[in-house]
């Protein structure tokens, strides 16, 4: 078993597990063990086909150290102290969360271990110990391939208390995280259990991950910016955002501003991780003894098909076959929870981004004009998902289960792709472009109804589109999340789909200039979707 570096640096604070009542041997000897383990696991961030030696985390950090270059830009963005240190560490935050829900929600929420472990005359408080150890060590890790860059550009750049701050913070945010993501968990664990538990602990994770990305438009205009000038206005609200928290110190230290504002938001950047995590340490054994729910099936009964459903199944499926296709794709997509994680976020945005793009447009405008403006083509921005999710399309947690189709007798193979596809359409997107159809007809009103359409037809043709580039002649859901790259090949193909719905709404706007160049258009396109996706589905 290898002799760690982060054990023999943790062997330095013995005494202090030690005055905490933690026994100390056996605790080193769990974290050994698991971090042995670890070093099978691949992480989210460097999913690959093949199974490859050594410690896949420690081989993915050159990806973590990429991501921090990022960071760097912002350290020249004027003498604005607050500016600089919320936006890096906003950033930060969504790097560091994202990689702690996504890889480490299963040594969190771990029940595996229990068996062994409770059997022995192990103390509780030592069995605890171990797995907070456990997530600090590679957190630690990860968020020193993260920083490492830019902590020594701002140490030139900055001087060294502003590094010495930087290094502080992170450290605070780190503990931030942690018991956040923790304390989410055992919030849920209170209340729910067995099957719904992992299916609200699934959807926390996605409305996380969009959170995230609108508190990114809500700290920058935070700031106003007057003759290349950035000053910061305190609103009481906020005292609720944790980048603010942690950028005070910058401002209180550095630019000596000691108004009550800025020292509320430094006290909360020091009191509130602290606490978070004491209180963490403290709810662990109550924490440890509902995870038992994980390992409890759920009782309730599975309800009735919705009724809905079965009418849209009857209007969009024209034989037996591809209705028995269409329910299993909804169902697959609606229940499996792998798919749902890497999907869902991905939706969220879909439904967001227009918004922000739409915002922004708004805020340049005069009130008289933007009624009577092109902002309504921002809703393209929910077409730019399709190309990934119709990728993920083929990936399943139970593609083990993939015989079923090599024993059923399907007559036309071309019914198990377009039922997949209209069950995408129908339980995915249908419902984000009505939400969005809905605000923007109210924005803008009803003349928008014939762009709303073309829109939608465009978003039908992009499906076709990703289909024809990532079909790769196996059956929907039979290629294990595994194999899905993330990276390389795959991901400047989605980058390329996504710049061909930016030319659609070009084409789009283009043809808007004309008296009655949509309704032409309209036609034109619904014509050519229908007509394309009879050739793209025909029976073989």
């Amino acid at each position: 078993m290898s002799n760690f570096r982060t054990l023999k640096l943790l062997d330095r604070f013995q005494i202090v597990f030690n005055k905490l009542d933690i026994d100390y041997p056996v605790m080193r000897k769990i974290v050994e063990i698991k971090l042995t383990m670890d070093s099978r696991r691949v992480p989210t961030i460097l999913n690959d086909t093949k199974k490859k030696e050594g410690n896949q985390f420690l081989k993915s950090l050159w990806i973590y150290a990429l991501y921090g270059i990022l960071l760097i830009p912002f350290l020249f963005m004027g003498n604005s102290y607050m500016l600089q240190s919320s936006i890096m560490l906003a950033i930060a935050m969504f790097i560091l969360m994202t990689s702690m829900i996504s890889d480490y929600s299963s040594v969190l929420l771990d029940v595996r271990d229990k068996v062994i472990l409770n059997s022995k005359p192990i103390n509780t408080r030592t069995i605890n110990a171990a797995k907070l150890v456990h997530i600090a060590i590679y957190l630690s890790i990860l968020t020193g391939a993260f920083i490492g860059i830019p902590a020594i550009v701002m140490l030139f750049v900055h001087g060294a208390w502003y590094f010495l701050i930087f290094i502080l913070e992170i450290i605070l945010l780190d503990l931030f995280i942690m018991a956040l993501t923790a304390l989410a968990y055992i919030l849920i664990l209170r209340f729910f259990d067995g099957e719904k538990l992992k299916d609200i602990i699934n959807y926390v994770q996605i409305f996380l991950a969009v959170g995230i990305v609108i508190g990114y438009q809500v700290i920058i205009r935070v700031f106003d910016f007057m003759d290349m000038n950035v000053t910061y206005a305190f609103s009481w609200w906020h005292v609720f955002m944790p980048p603010l928290w942690f950028s005070a110190p910058f401002e209180l230290l550095l630019n000596h501003n000691y108004t009550p504002e800025i020292i509320l938001l430094s006290a909360m950047a020091i009191i509130v991780p602290l606490l978070s995590i004491m209180l963490y340490y403290w709810l662990m054994p109550s924490f440890e003894k509902n995870l038992q729910k994980l390992m409890e099936e759920s009782s309730k009964k599975k309800k009735k098909t919705w009724s809905l459903d079965r009418l849209f199944e009857r209007l969009i499926c024209f034989n037996k076959e591809e209705r028995t296709f269409y329910r299993f794709a909804s169902i697959m997509i609606s229940r499996e929870r792998d798919f749902k994680l890497k999907v869902y976020p991905s939706l969220g945005m879909a439904l967001v981004f227009p918004f922000i793009f739409l915002y922004n447009n708004i805020s340049l405008m005069d009130s008289v004009d933007w009624g009577n403006s092109k902002a309504y083509l921002t809703l393209y921005f929910a077409n730019i998902i399709i190309g990934a999710v119709v990728y993920m399309l083929q990936f399943s947690s139970k593609y083990k289960g993939a015989w079923i189709f090599q024993t059923t007798p399907i007559h036309s193979e071309s019914s198990v792709y377009s039922a997949t596809l209209k069950a995408f359409l129908v339980k995915l997107y249908l419902p984000i472009f009505l939400i969005l159809s809905v605000v923007y007809c109210w924005i803008f009103s009803i003349r928008i109804i014939p762009d709303i359409l073309v829109i939608l037809f465009t978003a039908i043709l992009q499906v076709l589109l990703s289909y024809k580039v990532f079909n790769t002649g196996k059956f929907p859901f039979t290629r294990p999340f595994e194999s899905a790259q993330q990276g390389g090949a795959t991901a400047g193909i989605i980058i390329v789909l996504m710049l061909i719905v930016g030319v659609l709404a070009l084409i789009h706007f283009l043809v808007s200039l004309i008296t009655i160049g949509i309704y032409i258009y309209l036609a034109l396109v619904a014509i050519l979707t229908i007509v394309l996706w009879k050739m793209t589905f025909r029976k073989r």
